[in-house]
């Protein structure tokens, strides 16, 4: 299903040109990244391949950077794929799939872009411009927040949006219809992908950790680390002193360290969490 997705959104790019590298930026956890047939836990810094996939959990937030500088937000229990971005002529070209959930494009910056982001069923032409949208259960839709974007849906004329609040969605098979939403309205979709001020978030810089459980030998801290990572969380075994202490590290402050450390105390296995400076 992902790769029909990335393909229909291919035919409106040319992916040829030099290779361009985008990143993970921050991650507000449970979130996993899907490569090569294998799933792992998304880690802060993780340079992205093409055909990567990347999924959320409950309560979730990540951020992007393309390579061109522009912001990629997902909001909880998204999935997102994006194919391989490229640099030609000096225009900064990418085909991207959001199958399910909420995300937030922002350029950061005027130069040329042809971007493609295929919102399950309808897709979106970006040149620069900065917008919202949803694949949700019952409906695709997409807000312009500024700028200027083409909309297309299989069977229907193409669309084009230049008026901020202005909304492309289509329910289910019925015909795709444009109206609009007022800035309060904006707002509350816009918390869906912004990770929270001291919300639990990891960043590559990140010099706080999260210690989950500390283990006398190092067999059951491999055991607990890996159930841990099946769950979303790029845990890690550090061994000192005759133990072994499994923890999640880079978190970007203490604040979104202790975040982190109430919402694993949930988690089978977790026992007596606290929280430390460095990795």
């Amino acid at each position: 299903m992902r790769k029909a997705l990335l393909a229909a959104a291919l035919c409106t790019v040319l992916a040829t040109g030099a290779l361009a590298q985008n990143r993970v930026e921050a991650v507000q956890y449970p979130a996993w990244l899907e490569r090569g047939g294998q799933v792992v836990p998304l880690a802060p810094g993780t340079t992205l391949q093409p055909s990567d996939g990347i999924r959320t959990g409950q309560n979730a937030r990540v951020r992007l950077r393309l390579a061109e500088g522009s912001a990629v937000k997902l909001g909880e229990n998204a999935r997102f794929a994006i194919d391989a971005s490229t640099e030609r002529g000096g225009t900064f070209r990418s085909a991207m799939a959001v199958i399910a959930g909420a995300f937030r494009f922002t350029s950061a910056q005027a130069r040329k872009r042809d971007i493609a982001i295929r919102v399950k069923n309808v897709t979106v032409g970006i040149r620069g411009t900065d917008l919202w949208g949803k694949a949700a259960a019952d409906r695709d839709f997409v807000v312009l927040i500024e700028g200027r974007i083409t909309m297309e849906s299989e069977g229907h004329p193409q669309v084009v949006l230049d008026k901020p609040l202005d909304t492309y969605q289509r329910t289910g098979s019925a015909p795709p219809e444009v109206r609009r939403i007022d800035a309060r309205q904006l707002e509350e979709y816009a918390r869906e992908t912004e990770i929270a001020t001291q919300g639990g978030a990891a960043q590559p810089q990140g010099e706080w950790r999260v210690v989950a459980a500390v283990f006398a030998e190092r067999d059951p801290a491999l055991a607990f680390s890996r159930s841990l990572r099946a769950a979303g969380y790029p845990a890690e075994i550090a061994a000192g002193e005759g133990k072994f202490a499994v923890q999640v590290n880079r978190m970007a402050s203490e604040a979104d360290a202790r975040a982190l450390m109430a919402n694993l105390r949930g988690l089978q296995g977790v026992t007596l969490p606290h929280v430390k400076q460095g990795r």
